[in-house]
């Protein structure tokens, strides 16, 4: 049992009792907001859509001192966020400690649903106390602000900055990542065997099986992108070896799937003509760095996680049953996800050339 499972576990047994343990908070001194705690579980793509309200805090408070309460398993990207000052995570104890001991200004917590992060919260010692409004969490915070099921997610944790007066939206085709000097370095050494030919990355992955369009699919893409002049840079982790390995088998290009830390990934997807991905970290990362895509989506709303902009493009059948996924859970299909096996690979290439008339990549 894995710790994402874990606490997804416990907090749906003893989450809303927690909740129910404590009063509201009554609301302190809201012009101090210095220090400031930003509570942020999950995977990496909602990681990625906070950083237009990271950057928001900086431009409005640029003294402001922001620490970030992650998971291992996505507190990689925010090296990619210069504006974050500290990164402490909720899943290492000593470090868990060390936030429930801290004292800040302001604590937001931009968790969705689970209930578990806004008792961290409650607990943390600052006079402000900012959550989403989404079940009995609304008790750990002294503003409670509304979540829109249809809005794009990085507004939605925009609006969390709402209480403390400042407002601002996340902007379509902005860039709102920075790459790091040393992952740059490491890019150009990984990309030398592409030489000087334009390349696609293709991230051929998913969180959960659901959302996955296949590797025999997206070889296919890679062997018609080569038909136009493109090289192929296949990106993931170990788990996407051997898949990589399917992808680029008649040599149109290199599998750095397992090579490359996640800055190195954002590095090397800033050197892209474009990214084709489903709904994941990767393609999250790509709309960050301000890089066109193509994306694959059925479980998963759209309008909730796709990138925004005349740069991208979704690639959505909108079966009657999608999308199926609510607070970043999808339960299990009994249609074999025809809403992601249904699309099929000349759709996609159709999105690229697509893509191609609109930004004039070549």
């Amino acid at each position: 049992m894995d710790i994402t499972f874990s606490l997804k576990f416990i907090d749906k047994i003893i989450g809303r009792g927690l909740c129910r343990l404590f009063s509201r908070p009554r609301s302190g001194n809201q012009d101090k907001k210095t220090t400031i705690l930003l509570i942020r579980p999950g995977g990496i793509g909602d990681a990625v859509q906070l950083a237009s309200s990271i950057k928001c805090i900086k431009t409005t408070n640029p003294d402001s001192h922001i620490t970030i309460l992650a998971e291992r398993r996505n507190s990689g990207i925010y090296v990619l966020m210069p504006q974050v000052d500290k990164v402490i995570c909720y899943d290492h104890p000593r470090e868990f400690i060390q936030a429930l001991q801290g004292r800040y200004d302001v604590v937001i917590d931009t968790e969705q649903w689970y209930q578990l992060s806004a008792v961290v919260a409650r607990l943390v010692k600052a006079p402000v106390k900012i959550g989403f409004d989404t079940n009995e969490r609304r008790r750990m915070f002294t503003h409670a602000v509304p979540y829109d099921q249809n809005a794009y997610e990085s507004d939605n944790f925009v609006s969390l900055l709402k209480p403390l007066g400042i407002d601002c939206r996340s902007e379509d085709n902005s860039t709102t990542l920075e790459l790091p000097l040393q992952a740059v370095s490491k890019a150009d050494d990984f990309l030398q065997p592409i030489g000087s030919y334009s390349f696609v990355v293709i991230f051929s992955g998913a969180s959960v099986a659901e959302k996955r369009w296949g590797e025999e699919r997206f070889r296919q893409v890679a062997q018609k992108l080569s038909d136009y002049g493109y090289r192929i840079v296949v990106v993931g982790g170990k788990e996407n070896r051997a898949e990589g390995d399917l992808i680029i088998d008649s040599g149109w290009g290199i599998n750095l799937a397992g090579k490359t830390t996640l800055a190195e990934t954002a590095a090397v997807i800033d050197r892209s003509s474009f990214v084709i991905s489903g709904d994941s970290g990767v393609l999250h990362i790509a709309a960050g760095l301000n890089i066109p895509t193509v994306s694959l989506f059925g479980p998963s709303s759209s309008l909730k996680w796709a990138p925004q902009g005349d740069k991208h493009i979704v690639v959505n059948h909108h079966l009657p049953c999608s999308p199926c996924s609510k607070f970043g859970t999808i339960p299990p299909c009994p249609i074999d996800a025809r809403c992601m096996h249904d699309i099929s690979v000349d759709e996609v290439i159709n999105a690229v050339t697509t893509i191609l008339d609109r930004v004039g990549t070549v």
